[in-house]
């Protein structure tokens, strides 16, 4: 039977690294739900589209037939987590991306035995029924020592107080917003990565 492993949690938790570690031990394959915000997110930046035109965002998406959920370097820059936060809280984005993953995993189990997805919304909206869902949780202030010697380590220039309002933020953002806030699905296996 093929696995669906679902792993949510906040910005910098370090769901990405555990769904890694997951898919390479299991050999299945690892989908980062993130990539898709941010590469719309990125679409707009290159078409100079404002995050706050809503109507101009909507016809964008119904001319993208299929997304790439293959990762980049340039996907990981601030300027483009700080706008995919802000279309994130977005219905019609959010649709738009869960549908993308949905089309993503059909066709990834097709050729694989399983798929590990991270996200936020992974284990209580989009994959609900999968059988294994985690939950990953850190201290604010350890995510954001680890996200800002990240963006160090990939040559940007990062002030870690800066990070740490940014991650308050968007934690309110992805906590309070009306489609698919983050939550802890049920049935899910919490873990606290702070250490």
């Amino acid at each position: 039977m093929k696995k669906i492993i679902t792993i949510d949690g906040p910005a910098g938790s370090g769901k990405e690294k555990i769904a890694k570690y997951i898919s390479k031990k299991y050999n299945l394959f690892h989908l980062d739900s993130g990539i898709l915000y941010r590469r719309v997110a990125k679409y707009l930046i290159d078409n100079k589209i404002s995050y706050k035109n809503e109507k101009k965002i909507k016809i964008i998406l119904k001319s993208i037939k299929k997304i790439s959920h293959r990762k980049h370097i340039t996907l990981r820059s601030e300027n483009i987590s700080n706008l995919t936060s802000l279309i994130a809280i977005y219905p019609f984005v959010r649709k738009f991306v869960n549908n993308q993953q949905k089309l993503a995993v059909s066709n990834i189990l097709k050729k694989n035995k399983g798929c590990v997805i991270d996200g936020r919304d992974i284990g209580t909206k989009v994959f609900k029924n999968a059988k294994i869902k985690l939950f990953i949780d850190a201290n604010i202030e350890i995510r954001a020592k680890r996200r800002h010697k990240q963006l160090i380590e990939q040559g940007e220039k990062s002030i870690y107080s800066h990070i740490l309002k940014d991650l308050k933020l968007r934690d309110k953002t992805d906590i309070n917003r009306k489609e698919s806030p983050l939550r802890i699905p049920v049935g899910a296996i919490i873990i606290d990565n702070s250490k």
